[in-house]
């Protein structure tokens, strides 16, 4: 597996990341350990958590594992910013809130530092002063290596990149955020800020809960009975059935079924190299919840789409751009 650097940052990741949003929760505690111990076998060094994953659970079974392994092996990152409890100030992007989380991060995880910790979302209710010169802070106290962002709007990203610098502070050196064949809506603004300002972006679900697998396939009226897409419209998930089971969703699926059998690789492999290499991604989070999934996901390394292949996904995967984007040009002098 290839190592990448992580935007303009001096951290090296692999190509693809390993999530443990499912350990301790789909996945037990000794399956997830096996499933590390493939990945890192593999050529992996990049696992994804956060504190709010089972209320602490994902970190305490990856911190488990860590101490086991050789921790410079491994770069480890996890998230703050959702309620760790019932209090008034057990949530948000506060100084108080970041302090005790890391803290209590950093004992679930049997680590004295995290290597990339992030903000899970904005936080509108903070002064993102206060936000960045906390993280700031955490980084110069070697608690925290580096930092980056997730689930922020193009502006907030640009604002949050903009008064880090002009501030002198640790600024964001990766954007974690929903990207795949049938989101593509980050590249509207996202992409264009983070490549511009050098965040790696670190897409999450690139198969969209189960969608781009080849489980799904025009004609069917329903997804299969216990599968995340069925229990996405009882939990009120993103990628539920009503949202997606449309043409353009069956058009994607069609181009992914045609380059899958061109190639000799599974529909997840083929959605997983799209994604992998699109412009500013460092690295995919593969979030598996069997050693047979994992398995099965590694094999979108070690390979690349022909230019007519990702031309063909790119097309299926495409849509009308929305106002102003149709309008606005990165070079107005060639519209």
């Amino acid at each position: 597996m290839q190592q990448r650097f992580l935007g303009r940052s001096g951290l090296k990741v692999s190509e693809l990341c390993l999530g443990a949003m499912t350990f301790g929760r789909e996945t037990d505690e000794a399956t997830s350990h096996r499933m590390c111990d493939t990945f890192l076998d593999a050529g992996g060094t990049f696992i994804d958590t956060a504190n709010v994953y089972g209320q602490g659970t994902s970190e305490e079974i990856l911190g488990r594992w860590l101490a086991t392994t050789d921790r410079d092996a491994v770069t480890i990152a996890t998230k703050v910013r959702f309620p760790m409890g019932e209090g008034p100030n057990d949530q948000g992007l506060s100084r108080g809130h970041i302090r005790r989380q890391v803290e209590a991060s950093l004992r679930r995880l049997r680590t004295d530092h995290i290597d990339l910790y992030q903000v899970h979302a904005w936080d509108g209710a903070t002064a993102l002063e206060e936000t960045l010169s906390t993280l700031d802070a955490l980084v110069r106290e070697g608690k925290v290596r580096y930092l980056g962002a997730s689930n922020y709007a193009g502006y907030q990203l640009q604002k949050a990149v903009d008064l880090a610098a002009a501030n002198g502070w640790e600024g964001f050196v990766s954007l974690q955020a929903l990207y795949n064949l049938l989101d593509r809506e980050l590249e509207w603004e996202l992409v264009p800020v983070s490549v511009t300002e050098g965040l790696g972006i670190l897409p999450w679900s690139p198969l969209r809960g189960g969608w781009l697998t080849g489980r799904y396939r025009r004609g069917m009226s329903g997804p299969p009975a216990d599968t995340r897409i069925d229990e996405a419209a009882k939990q009120g998930w993103g990628e539920a059935w009503d949202v997606y089971a449309n043409d353009r969703t069956w058009g994607v699926v069609d181009a992914l079924d045609a380059v899958a059998e061109e190639t000799g690789r599974t529909v997840a492999q083929v959605a997983l190299a799209w994604v992998k290499d699109r412009p500013g991604v460092t690295s995919p989070i593969i979030g598996v919840r069997t050693p047979e999934h994992l398995e099965a996901n590694l094999g979108a390394v070690g390979w690349e789409l022909g230019d007519e292949q990702r031309a063909r996904l790119d097309a299926a995967s495409d849509r009308p751009l929305p106002y102003p984007y149709a309008t606005v040009t990165a070079d107005p002098e060639r519209s």
